[in-house]
């Protein structure tokens, strides 16, 4: 069976929308939602990975998601977990067991995992099936997924643009209905910015909630969590306490299930504008503007924020950025022995040379990236939550971020684009992009983010809960 394809009305035969959804094992449902088909037995696990891998063959070819496509799927521990049976791909910055671990990257030839990653051994417990591997920009380095040669992922409620970065190619896959929840990881808003991209739900956890990954425990500052992303709250918040069940951080309170808002009303900040001083752009803010009035409606109280970080924030985050990129290219041949770091892209390439000019700078630009934390807790002070766009401006077209574009110019776009997540990265707080609204006339999503202070997980999920009951989120196969 074919994708369903829509032409988008006044633009070219490419700018279409593509989704997967029929009626097969998975359906409409959500990854709850099929794992419980699967336990009550109105469908088998084989019968939903069998028509996963399907829809996935049905839409690669538009979408450009898929790295690895595995003949033989791969169970989960046990029939016991949440989503037991749930379909779903891991995204190819995270080793699995017996293939290839590609970061994205042409730079060296991918040679197979000898074992799994501890993330992947906590996201198998929940008990899902793992049918392949998902694309990412080179090293997840980009809110968007392009490349210098080859085909972008795309975004399957508007082919020409954007699926988002790092983690585009899980948000698409699960946007297009070919699997129902993936893999995802945020070390700059790269859960955060497909799923605003692509109308998911996007939950990055507190730094240490999930397992932590060897590269990143011997980082100054860890930046990135693992997760998920997802087409409805209860998925996310299934998959975290799955997640917990495996292995739960003791100095964290503890999430547990979250199946539904609370009754609690909240005080929640409203930040607009970046800290940095960029602007949202009209639609951004109207997405923002709008679920306040939302909030309030609801009983909640929502007054302006103000977030003052360093000066030097966005400066000193392109500093670290470019001192991962330098030691890739440093300790490159632990990836592939013919590793050569003068096949990273432009991108890579370009942050790794402006750290190797700057590099003097590291001891600043750590402390003063630590302190972040400081004006973070007094931002909160008397609040629950704060809202805010999750990207300052909607959903590019395909080429504006790309690699191709010269490094000045592409920097300066991205400053302009991913000027709210980095925060939450550098000081592990949670946070949350929810869909919001749409543009016009394009029809493409718009998110919104929520962040809390470190282990506000079940809040966040909570309002999020609340925000989806009470209008439900657009979904891709109902536009």
């Amino acid at each position: 069976m074919t994708t369903f394809e829509e032409q988008s009305e006044g633009h070219s035969e490419a700018q279409v929308r593509v989704h997967v959804f029929r009626d097969d094992a998975l359906g409409d449902h959500d990854a709850v939602g099929l794992a419980q088909a699967i336990r009550r037995g109105e469908v088998s696990a084989a019968e939903a990975a069998r028509d996963a891998s399907a829809r996935v063959r049905a839409v690669e070819d538009r979408l450009n998601a898929v790295q690895v496509h595995l003949d033989i799927p791969v169970h989960g521990s046990g029939s016991g977990g949440a989503l037991a049976g749930v379909p779903t791909f891991v995204k190819d910055n995270t080793d699995f067991q017996g293939l290839p671990t590609g970061h994205g990257s042409l730079a060296f030839a991918p040679r197979a995992a000898r074992r799994h990653a501890p993330f992947t051994r906590q996201f198998l417990s929940t008990g899902v099936t793992v049918l392949g591997k998902t694309r990412l920009p080179e090293f997840g380095f980009s809110p968007t997924t392009e490349y210098e040669a080859g085909e972008p992922v795309r975004n399957p409620w508007h082919t020409g643009h954007s699926a988002g970065g790092s983690s585009g190619g899980s948000a698409a896959l699960v946007a297009a209905g070919a699997v129902p929840i993936a893999h995802a990881n945020d070390g700059g808003g790269s859960i955060r910015i497909p799923a605003a991209c692509c109308g998911l739900v996007g939950l990055k956890p507190t730094r240490g909630r999930m397992v932590a990954n060897a590269q990143g425990r011997q980082l100054p500052i860890d930046l990135v969590t693992d997760g998920v992303v997802s087409r409805s709250v209860r998925d996310s918040a299934a998959f975290l306490a799955a997640a917990e069940q495996h292995w739960r951080n003791p100095k964290l309170p503890p999430v547990g299930l979250v199946e539904g808002p609370s009754d609690r009303r909240l005080r929640i900040g409203l930040l607009v504008d970046s800290p940095n001083g960029v602007r949202s752009d009209d639609d951004t803010r109207e997405a923002v503007t709008e679920t306040a009035r939302r909030l309030e409606r609801l009983g909640h109280t929502v007054e302006p924020v103000e977030l003052s970080i360093d000066p030097h924030f966005t400066d000193d985050f392109l500093t670290y950025w470019g001192m991962l990129s330098f030691l890739i290219g440093v300790t490159g041949r632990t990836l592939g022995t013919d590793f050569d770091r003068r096949r990273m892209d432009s991108l890579s390439r370009g942050l790794r040379e402006s750290y190797a000019r700057d590099w003097r700078t590291t001891p600043g630009v750590l402390r003063r990236l630590k302190r972040t934390r400081l004006a973070y807790a007094a931002a909160f002070r008397g609040l629950d939550l704060i809202l805010s766009p999750v990207l300052a401006h909607t959903t590019p077209p395909l080429g504006h971020l790309s690699p191709t574009v010269p490094y000045a110019t592409l920097i300066e776009r991205l400053v302009n684009y991913v000027a709210f997540t980095p925060v939450n990265n550098v000081v592990g707080t949670p946070s949350i992009s929810v869909p919001a609204t749409r543009t016009n006339p394009d029809g493409l999503p718009i998110g919104v983010m929520f962040s809390g202070r470190p282990g506000a997980e079940r809040k966040l999920l909570e309002l999020a809960f609340e925000l989806e009951a009470d209008q439900a989120f657009r979904r891709l196969q109902d536009v």
